[in-house]
């Protein structure tokens, strides 16, 4: 294997391992969102979350860690849709909001 062709299967292990890294943050979000809905009584609306904002930031120990927005809609009475954010900060979920 050529250092070109090696580097080039490190590149996509790399954007592999990232995915499949965003797929289970996806993950947590969505079990938020629906807790959030739930204790709030309200309808979660379309099982889905959306991605809307990623960064680098710190966390309390000034570890560099991923922040990530996802964005999720709701229904108080059935026939309206309002928005929601899951505010996540690595592995862990730092708010669910329901935003009125």
């Amino acid at each position: 294997m050529s250092p070109s062709e090696g580097l080039l299967l490190a590149g996509l292990a790399g954007l592999g391992a990232f995915w499949w890294d965003g797929l289970q943050k996806r993950e947590l979000a969505l079990q938020a969102a629906r807790r959030a809905c739930e204790q709030a009584g309200v309808q979660f609306l379309d099982e889905s979350v959306a991605l809307k904002k990623m960064a680098l930031r710190r966390d309390a120990d000034q570890r560099a860690r991923l922040y990530r927005e996802y964005a999720f809609e709701y229904s108080s009475v059935g026939d309206d849709r309002q928005a929601g954010r899951v505010y996540l900060l690595g592995n862990r979920v730092l708010s669910a909001d329901l935003i009125l």
